[in-house]
């Protein structure tokens, strides 16, 4: 290749990554100048990219040239400070240094014969996780069960309904799969109705079932135990049910103890979804929202969300590994071994929907070692102290109101007019939040929680201070007097 990059080659490597770790540490100083969320139109890329690949070779200044007069306006920044939309997607310098190495190493670790590091690695860091999780012993990989990172909640939640799914029909039968029930709360996040869809379940057979604010949006063992009676007397087979920990819209917890022994009576599988708020459990005083997780034969979290490990890293432990692998196990002849026949290793494919699998443990690796348990402690209880401080500011100002608790680090609040209906209240909160996210200053997400339109504020930026807080919520107060006065007109 004349004139140009070579496909692998160590100095031009050292020289170019240079030029590449520059532009990001440039790009994270820089970061708070940018408008948070892309204000680009639809369509704006394509008006100013060529509509063909070059055939001679660009320079890679010229490249990193073109990313930030075009790409970088594209970008909605999920790692700057003012960033409080979503949960968050936590990039480190640990996280994207682990990234760049197996980015660098590139094996693709299906077997344990392609890469025996890759595999042993996710084994021992995962058993790391879970003791700082203080998840039960038969949670670890030196019993029957074992964690395995997968790259969303929404993979885990499949991939443990399929065998779910699996041990049902080998107990009732192959043709009684239009008879198998889901349950969980209405609050629950989409990717379970997703994983119903592709694995078959159908789709009157997925149970959300409804929750309210007497339970702060909490599933109700008593709900769950009237819907499962009522499929049982029409001769339906309930057999998986999803609890969480944090939901999507407020952070709810469901109560694990009471729905695990549900759960149990009814030989159901219980699965936790503890994606944003599992983070929050390594710390003591948060652990209790795991209670009853003992019942559960699965527990998934994501540590590529609020803890410091670059997206995608969600961890999932299973009681009973066999009970994945006899649903997601092939054994072609190409890739058979000799340690993998004799039964001796873990071959995380049978694990997973892909065969292929990166080397992502290496990230979870690093940023456990390079912060330790101690500092990651204190990283996630300073996230929830302002969102606390959050919470007091807008508790102070009588034109807004807090709609459901704080339990962790998202506060969900809503602007309250002295008069108007909850049409037009609704209506005046969607207008906030169009015009405070317009901005650029800072950007927010909604919700609606029995027919409330609720203003989302996440904390969990790496970079978040309590200046950015502060600053939030001045916008949202000049925004909403701007409106007010609009309204009252």
């Amino acid at each position: 290749m004349e004139g140009g990059m070579k496909p692998m080659d160590a100095e031009q490597l050292r020289e170019n990554a240079h030029k590449m770790v520059d532009f990001i540490a440039d790009y994270y100083k820089s970061i708070e100048s940018f408008p948070v969320l892309s204000q680009v139109e639809p369509g704006y890329l394509r008006k100013i990219i060529p509509d063909s690949a070059p055939n001679q070779p660009e320079s890679l200044q010229n490249v990193l040239d073109d990313i930030q007069a075009k790409i970088i306006p594209g970008v909605t920044h999920w790692q700057s400070p003012n960033f409080f939309g979503y949960f968050p997607s936590n990039s480190s310098i640990a996280g994207f240094l682990g990234e760049m190495l197996s980015g660098g190493l590139n094996i693709v670790g299906f077997s344990w014969v392609t890469s025996p590091a890759a595999t042993e690695l996710e084994t021992i860091v995962l058993d790391w996780l879970a003791k700082m999780l203080k998840l039960p012993e038969d949670f670890l990989s030196s019993g029957q069960g074992g964690g395995v990172i997968q790259g969303t909640a929404s993979e885990a939640v499949l991939v443990v309904l399929l065998a779910a799914r699996d041990k049902a029909l080998r107990m009732f039968g192959r043709n009684s799969i239009g008879k198998l029930v889901v349950y969980a709360s209405d609050q629950t996040h989409s990717a379970l109705r997703k994983a119903c869809q592709i694995g078959g379940i159908h789709a009157e057979n997925c149970r959300l079932l409804k929750t309210d604010s007497s339970t702060n949006y909490a599933l109700s063992p008593e709900v769950l135990t009237e819907a499962i009676s009522q499929d049982t007397a029409s001769g339906l087979v309930p057999f998986f049910l999803c609890a969480t920990v944090g939901t999507t819209s407020s952070t709810a917890v469901d109560p694990l103890l009471a729905l695990g022994k549900i759960a149990k009576d009814n030989k159901m599988w219980f699965h936790i979804d503890a994606a944003y708020a599992g983070s929050a459990c390594i710390c003591p005083e948060y652990r209790h929202y795991l209670n009853g997780v003992e019942e559960a034969d699965s527990f998934n979290m994501n540590a590529h969300k609020w803890l410091l490990t670059n997206f995608d890293c969600s961890v999932l432990w299973v009681k009973d590994r066999s009970a994945l692998i006899q649903s997601l196990s092939t054994n072609p002849e190409y890739l058979k071994n000799k340690a993998s026949e004799g039964n001796m290793v873990v071959d995380y494919k049978d694990w997973q929907i892909p065969l292929g699998r990166r080397f992502r443990s290496l990230k979870l690796w690093m940023m456990l070692r390079l912060y330790g348990q101690e500092n990651l402690l204190n990283y996630l209880r300073n996230h929830i102290e302002l969102a606390k401080y959050f919470e007091e500011l807008v508790s102070v100002d009588q034109r807004f109101e807090i709609v459901v608790p704080r339990t962790f680090s998202l506060v969900c609040f809503r602007l309250l007019p002295p008069q108007g209906d909850e049409d037009c209240i609704n209506k005046m909160n969607r207008d906030l939040l169009e015009v405070v996210n317009s901005t650029g200053k800072i950007f927010l997400s909604h919700t609606i929680l029995s027919g409330k339109y609720i203003l989302r504020l996440a904390v969990g930026a790496p970079l978040t201070e309590g200046r950015h807080i502060s600053a939030a919520w001045k916008v949202l107060q000049d925004e909403a007097t701007t409106l007010l006065e609009q309204y009252m007109k």
